[in-house]
C-alpha cells in the first residue's frame, strides 16, 4: 500500500496530488481510495487498469461536478494492488460499506437475514428459525425478507409438517406430549408418538417441498387422505385434510410462485424527484421469500438526493449495489435486474467466486422474467412513494403541487375519484382522500353505481360527484367538519374533468379546485396529461415530484375502486363458487378440493398450480382462475 499528501487546495491542488500518485501506479487491477486531509476515505474506487481510471480524475472536463468537488477535496490517495478485476470488485464493496465514503453511492442494510434451517446431527430433526452465521449443521432455506415473513411460514410449516422446534434438553427431559402436539404441530417424537422411520418421513417431505417439489408432496399426501377414507380412517384423514391446506395456505402467502424460476433475486431501480430506489424479491426453489426496498444515499450533502445521469448512471448504481449487497453473503444462481450493471460479467465472477457456484446476471426485455421484473419496479415506485410521503416531504410536495395547479395555497385535502367495472357490469366508484400526513384512509368512500351509468364513465363522475357533494351540502353547509376537499382530481382526460366542473355549477358549489389525469399515449406512466379547466393539459417532467405524487394518488384511488368492484361482484356469485364454474362437475371439483383442501383455497390459489391439479387443463385452469380474479378494464 502506497500513500502520498498534498498540502495546497482546490481542483489544481487535488489533481497535482493524483499526477504524483499517477506517475507510480501499475496497470493491473486495482483498488483505490481518495483522502482528505484529515485522512477521511472520500471515494472508494476499482478499476482493471489503475493507471489509467486514475489519470481520468486530473481532466475537469470529464468529470461531474460531484467528483470534481470530490478532487478538490482529494489531499492523498491510497492503493490497494488485486490479483483479478473480480478481487478488486469485492475489496471495493467491502471498503464502501466499512468506511461509508460521502461521494459513494450507499445503502443501509445492517441487518442479517433470517433463514428457516432443518438441524442435523440428532436423531429427530429440529425445524427452527436461524439468524446471523451458519456455523450449526443442517440445511438452510432462505433468506426471507424479514422475521415476520420467516415466522408467518415457519408457523404454517408446522401445520404441514408437524417437526418438532423445542430445544435439544426439553425434547430429552419429556416424557409425555406437549400442547404442540395437542394442537397438532408436532408429531411428538418425545413420547414416542412417532417412531424414527415415520418422523424420517415427515423430514424427507419437509425438505422436497422446501426445495421446490410441493406438487409431489401435495400428490402423495392427497393419495394418503384417500387411502385412509377408503379405511374409514376419518381421523387421519383429517389430518392430512389440514396439512394439505396448510400447504396450500404457504404457496398463496408467498404470492407470485414462478416455476422453473429456481433460486433467483429480481432487482428493480427506480429514481423520482431526487431520489433512488432498489426493490428486491427473494425467490427460492420457485417461491417468494419476501421482498424489501433499499433506498440509496452519498453522505456529501445528502439532502440534495441523488440525480440519475452523467453522474450516477444506471448501470453504475446497479453495479454498486449487488456487490455492496452480496459482500458477505452467497448470491442466488440468478440475478434478473431492470438494469445491466457495468462489468457484469466481472461482477458475476466475482459473486460467483464468493457464492461457490455459478451466478449469472440478466437484464430481461420479454418474458415472464420481464414481467417480474415490472412487479418489482411497481413495487420499487410504490415504496419511494411512501418514502416521499413522510414529514418534510410531503409539506414540499403539497407546495410544488399549488403552484403547478395554480392554488392560492397548498391543499389540505385532496379527493381522488375513479370508478371500476366489467363491460358495465358490477360498476363502481370510488372516492379516496389524502392531506398534508398522507392517505385518509377512514374517510374512504364507495359508491354502487346505477346501471343506466355502467355504460358512460363521465356518467359514473357525475352519479358520484352529485352524490357526494349533496350529502355534503345538507350536512355541513358552513364548511366546518375539515371533510370538504380543497382539490379534487380525476381520473380520466377533458371528458370527465368537463362532467366534474358542470356538476360543481349545477350545485352551486364555489372555492374546490378541479383538476383530470390521464395517461399518456398507449397509457404509458411518467407521460401523464393534467387537465385544467380553461388551460391547456400540462405534461410534467418524469422526474417532477409533483407528476410522482399525481401517480401516487390515482393508483391508490383506481386500487380501491378495483377492489370495491371485485367484492361486489365476488358478493353476487355466492357461496357455492365451485359449482358455478362452467366445466366443474364432481369428479373435477373433487380432484381440486383433494389437491388444495378447500374451495376458498381454489380461489386464492394460482393459474399455474391449478393447472397442475390432476384432470385440469390448461384452458380449464385459466377459467377458474379468471372466475375468481377477472382483470378491470
Amino acid at each position: 500500500m502506497d500513500s502520498i499528501r498534498g498540502k495546497c487546495s482546490g481542483f489544481s491542488s487535488g489533481a497535482w496530488v493524483i499526477k504524483a500518485q499517477v506517475k507510480t501506479l501499475p496497470s493491473g487491477p486495482g483498488v483505490y481510495r481518495m483522502l482528505s486531509g484529515s485522512g477521511q476515505v472520500l471515494y472508494v474506487g476499482k478499476a482493471r487498469n489503475l493507471k489509467k481510471r486514475v489519470a481520468v480524475y486530473t481532466c475537469r472536463e470529464r468529470l461531474p461536478r460531484r467528483l470534481q468537488r470530490m478532487v478538490a477535496r482529494t489531499r492523498g490517495m491510497e492503493i490497494v494492488v488485486t490479483r483479478t478485476e473480480a478481487e478488486a470488485l469485492l475489496l471495493e464493496a467491502s471498503l464502501i460499506r466499512r468506511f461509508a465514503p460521502p461521494f459513494n453511492i450507499m445503502f443501509r442494510d445492517d441487518k442479517s437475514y433470517p433463514y428457516i434451517v432443518i438441524t442435523r446431527g440428532h436423531e429427530f430433526p429440529q425445524l427452527l428459525k436461524h439468524r446471523g452465521s451458519r456455523t450449526r449443521g443442517g440445511l438452510y432455506f432462505g433468506p426471507f425478507a424479514s422475521a415476520a415473513a420467516v415466522n408467518e411460514t415457519l408457523a404454517l410449516l408446522q401445520r404441514a409438517f408437524m417437526l418438532r422446534n423445542c430445544s435439544d434438553s426439553f425434547f430429552a427431559a419429556r416424557r409425555r406430549p406437549c400442547l404442540q402436539y395437542h394442537v397438532k404441530r408436532c408429531t411428538a417424537p418425545c413420547a414416542d408418538k412417532v417412531d424414527k422411520l415415520g418422523y424420517a418421513r415427515q423430514v424427507e417431505e419437509a425438505i422436497d417441498f422446501l426445495r421446490g417439489r410441493s406438487v409431489e408432496v401435495q400428490k402423495k399426501l392427497a393419495a394418503e387422505m384417500r387411502q385412509a377414507s377408503a379405511e374409514l380412517d376419518y381421523e387421519r384423514a383429517a389430518v392430512l385434510r389440514d396439512r394439505i391446506r396448510a400447504l396450500t395456505s404457504i404457496q398463496a402467502r408467498q404470492d407470485v410462485h414462478k416455476a422453473g424460476l429456481g433460486d433467483a433475486d429480481v432487482i428493480a431501480l427506480h429514481q423520482a424527484g431526487g431520489h433512488v430506489v432498489i426493490q428486491i424479491f427473494f425467490y427460492r426453489a420457485d417461491r417468494n421469500y419476501g421482498t424489501r426496498a433499499f433506498f440509496l444515499r452519498h453522505g456529501e450533502n445528502e439532502g440534495a438526493g441523488i440525480q440519475v445521469g452523467r453522474g450516477f448512471p444506471y448501470s453504475g448504481i446497479m453495479a454498486s449495489f449487488l456487490a455492496q449487497f452480496y459482500a458477505g453473503k452467497p448470491a442466488p444462481k440468478t440475478i434478473i435486474s431492470s438494469h445491466m450493471p457495468s462489468d457484469a460479467r466481472i461482477l458475476a465472477e466475482a459473486l460467483t467466486e464468493q457464492a461457490g457456484h455459478k451466478v449469472k446476471i440478466i437484464a430481461p426485455k420479454l418474458g415472464e422474467k420481464k414481467r417480474l421484473v415490472d412487479l418489482a419496479l411497481h413495487n420499487a415506485r410504490e415504496a419511494l412513494g411512501r418514502k416521499m410521503a413522510e414529514g418534510e416531504e410531503q409539506e414540499k410536495l403539497m407546495r410544488r403541487l399549488a403552484a403547478l395547479l395554480g392554488l392560492a395555497a397548498p391543499p389540505r385535502r385532496i379527493e381522488v375519484y375513479d370508478n371500476s367495472h366489467i363491460q358495465g357490469g358490477f360498476p363502481v366508484g370510488a372516492m379516496i382522500a389524502a392531506g398534508p400526513d398522507g392517505f385518509l384512509k377512514k374517510t374512504y368512500r364507495k359508491f354502487n353505481i346505477r346501471e343506466a351509468h355502467a355504460s358512460s364513465d363521465t356518467g359514473m363522475v357525475r352519479e358520484v360527484l352529485t352524490r357526494r357533494f349533496r350529502r355534503l351540502l345538507e350536512e355541513d353547509p358552513r364548511r366546518e367538519s375539515g371533510m370538504w376537499p380543497d382539490l379534487l382530481l380525476i381520473d380520466g382526460g377533458q371528458g370527465q374533468l368537463n362532467a366534474a366542473c358542470g356538476i360543481l355549477r349545477e350545485l352551486g358549489v364555489q372555492g374546490v379546485a378541479v383538476a383530470a389525469i390521464a395517461k399518456g399515449p398507449d397509457r404509458n406512466a411518467g407521460r401523464e396529461r393534467v387537465f385544467l379547466p380553461g388551460k391547456a393539459p400540462l405534461m410534467l417532467s418524469a422526474d417532477d415530484p409533483a407528476l410522482y405524487y399525481l401517480q401516487r394518488l390515482r393508483d391508490e384511488a383506481h386500487r380501491f375502486a378495483a377492489g370495491s368492484h371485485r367484492a361486489r361482484r365476488k358478493k353476487s356469485i355466492g357461496e357455492n363458487s365451485l359449482d358455478a364454474i362452467e366445466g366443474v362437475g364432481a369428479a373435477r371439483k373433487r380432484a381440486l378440493l383433494h389437491h388444495f383442501g378447500s374451495a376458498k383455497a381454489v380461489s386464492e390459489a394460482r393459474e399455474e398450480e391449478i393447472r397442475r391439479t390432476p384432470g385440469i387443463s390448461a384452458a380449464l385452469a385459466k377459467r377458474i382462475y379468471g372466475h375468481f380474479r377477472i382483470q378491470d378494464l
